[in-house]
């Protein structure tokens, strides 16, 4: 590990802690540079723990045009996929068709470039079924008869970004969450960087580049913390979702077109629930309180009662929550229609420190922009070190033998016989081969220590903080897990009870909410 002070300057301090933050980090320390990256709240405590945790390729981008982000994103899928086979997984989409919706041969056609834009290792090929024999004719109204079916995956997206910031920190980099960039200039051919953590103390550094993925942010960093001025800019589009007890059977999901051309998917969630969304609505308020609209949790309802035998009225949300993504401005007049693909602007080089700015994105393609933002940074920097190496590399847990989660499983659930096995495929879920950090040489749940409700021990929590950056219960039982939706009442209020001890800070902004005010 480095030192990233006045007289050992870093070749990289990464503004945000995001997916495109923290897979950059992860690239840039593979590659042997030194990495500092600053996250002002938790990792991926904004925009990408919000999403609707898919990795696809991104189905409805076909109409736009957008064939090179469409196949960039399915051949990341692939390789995501093989990366991280605990946290993601293949996933059956149901198309519903009517005569009101687009032709049968041009959605025929979309699904038959979709499954031949990039090669197919893993996932199934779309198909055009009738919904007799199809479990979904139990789920969907009468009306609906036929239709098509495809695949693409789920991904655990909070987990992802931790993840790659576990990979980054063991190849080197210093994660530090909870600090800002309070100001950058340029000193010669370095920027001299304040930064200050949650305590107020400040510390300057000097750094070779900035990388500035700070996403809903990044036009405020450029602007009051850089004091640049940027021609290209991010169009802010609210995206929110509901969270409704499981209303179908089966393990596949819906893409559902409404009358405005908008598509939401509803897919089946943690078990017991169904994740409804999202909402596309232009935003221009405080990135600090994003919280879901009384219109958008009536749209969304809508749209799935308009498809589905059992209608969803706004008393069945149990949770919600709404998040800002930081898209391109390509000035499309529709927000739905504004570019996922990504812009790399680079400034700087030769006697000034390099710059660079990440402009939109999309989950599915953040190892692919980190690549891109290195063959960019390295020839300003005047770096010509290490290649691309990430493709093949699984993420921490990542490494099941043969990539076989169901074998892996099953090796465990037989390696540790008195523990339940839903408790176990939570962990091997959420852990994957480092699960065996938390069970270590234990016989019994007991051996774990103190029981917080739904499955989370002590000896969890510990992990979570030493090893995942985790500080508060909200860290705990949102982004790191999903556990708030299965623990009791009292487990917020005991966690942040244990976790105070060890000087990890309470929850400062309500934590928990009811359905319609959580805010990521």
């Amino acid at each position: 590990m480095f030192d990233a002070d006045q007289n050992h300057p870093v070749d990289l301090l990464i503004v945000g802690g995001g997916i495109n933050g923290a897979g950059i980090a992860r690239d840039a320390a593979g590659r042997g540079l030194s990495v500092l990256l600053v996250e002002q709240h938790d990792l991926a405590s904004h925009t990408s723990s919000a999403s609707t945790k898919l990795v696809h390729g991104g189905l409805r981008y076909l109409e736009y045009y957008e064939f090179r982000l469409v196949r960039e994103a399915l051949m990341e899928r692939e390789r995501l996929l093989a990366m991280a086979p605990h946290i993601i997984w293949p996933l059956e989409f149901v198309l519903p068709h009517s005569k009101e919706q687009r032709p049968a041969w041009m959605i025929a056609a979309g699904l038959f470039l979709y499954d031949h834009l990039a090669k197919r290792e893993r996932l199934a090929a779309s198909k055009a079924v009738r919904f007799g024999p199809h479990p979904a004719a139990m789920v969907l109204k009468p009306d609906y008869r036929r239709g098509f079916t495809y695949a693409d995956c789920w991904v655990e997206d909070s987990r992802l970004v931790v993840l790659n910031a576990m990979s980054a920190a063991e190849l080197g980099a210093d994660i530090r969450t909870r600090t800002k960039l309070l100001s950058a200039r340029p000193v010669g051919t370095l920027w001299e960087a304040v930064i200050e953590d949650e305590s107020g103390r400040c510390e300057t550094v000097l750094a070779r580049a900035i990388v500035n993925a700070a996403g809903p942010w990044v036009g405020d960093i450029l602007s009051s913390k850089l004091g640049r001025n940027n021609t290209k800019s991010v169009r802010l589009v609210k995206g929110s979702h509901i969270i409704v007890k499981r209303l179908y059977e089966g393990d596949f999901a819906f893409i559902l077109q409404n009358p405005d051309k908008r598509i939401i998917f509803a897919v089946p969630y943690e078990h017991a629930f169904t994740l409804i969304g999202t909402t596309d609505i232009p935003y221009d308020g405080d990135l600090g309180s994003i919280a879901i609209s009384d219109d958008e949790t009536q749209y969304l309802c809508e749209s799935v009662s308009r498809y589905f035998r059992q209608a969803v009225t706004p008393a069945d949300v149990v949770r919600s929550y709404s998040g800002v993504r930081p898209l391109y401005d390509d000035h499309s007049e529709n927000a739905s229609a504004v570019t996922r693909d990504y812009v790399l602007d680079v400034d700087g080089g030769g006697e000034k420190p390099a710059l660079l700015s990440v402009f939109g994105g999309k989950i599915t393609t953040f190892r692919k922009l980190a690549e891109h933002a290195l063959e960019k940074l390295l020839p300003v920097m005047g770096r010509h070190i290490g290649r691309s190496w990430s493709a093949g590399a699984p993420l921490p847990g990542g490494d099941l033998p043969g990539a076989d989660f169901t074998a892996y499983l099953a090796t465990i659930i037989a390696q540790y016989p008195n523990f339940s096995p839903q408790f176990l495929h939570r962990l091997v879920r959420a852990y994957g081969t480092r699960c065996v950090h938390i069970l270590q040489e234990s016989t019994c749940f007991a051996d774990l220590g103190e029981d917080f409700g739904g499955g989370l021990s002590a000896r969890e929590v510990d992990y979570l903080v030493q090893h995942e950056w985790a500080r508060t219960a909200e860290d705990i039982l949102w982004r790191r897990s999903k556990l708030a939706l299965h623990v009791p009442a009292a487990t917020q209020v005991q966690l942040a009870a244990y976790l105070q001890p060890a000087g990890v800070v309470h929850e400062t902004e309500g934590g928990f909410r009811k359905a319609g005010s959580l805010s990521l």
